[in-house]
């Protein structure tokens, strides 16, 4: 069994210092897909839980604080973000958010074809086009971010000392 080096938190490099102009490029598109996310009419609560479902599915500790303490702010419960991945099992999702849910995870693992069209058809169900735009932008989106704080392992700190 081949034994894996670690690199400390501390050696790594966190690249959107290293390169300042990619990442504001990729703020500059979240700022579009935001724009494009409220033009669609979608409810900030539902893009809170799209970006904490991605998160959680990528393993983004950073961006899991950022978005929970958003979500939080904008009123959503924590009974429904502790129960958050395990969406499918409760009851406590309305069905645009459940389907919402399940593309911004069609989206995250795009390999599987079956969940996918899965998911593209409860969307279309209950969203338009410019909706499901929208949801998958958002994933997409929150997808990016994560891979900047997940490879820069950008440090999550105690509430108290921000």
């Amino acid at each position: 069994m081949t034994e894996v080096a670690t690199v400390p938190s501390s050696e790594r490099v966190y690249i959107d210092k290293q390169a300042p102009q990619a990442f504001r490029a990729l703020r500059a598109t979240a700022e579009v897909v935001r724009d494009h996310v409220a033009e669609a009419g979608l409810d900030r609560i539902l893009v809170e839980l799209i970006n904490l479902r991605v998160s959680q599915l990528n393993g983004c500790a950073f961006c899991l604080d950022v978005h929970t303490r958003a979500a939080l702010r904008l009123g959503e419960s924590t009974q429904r973000l502790g129960v958050l991945a395990a969406w499918r099992d409760t009851e406590v999702f309305t069905a645009q958010e459940r389907a919402a849910l399940a593309l911004a995870e069609a989206t995250t693992h795009p390999a599987d074809a079956s969940a996918q069209e899965t998911a593209y058809g409860a969307a279309r169900q209950v969203f338009g086009d410019g909706e499901i735009s929208a949801v998958i932008w958002a994933a997409i989106t929150i997808n990016a971010f994560n891979r900047v704080s997940v490879l820069s392992k950008h440090p999550v700190r105690p509430s108290g000392a921000r």
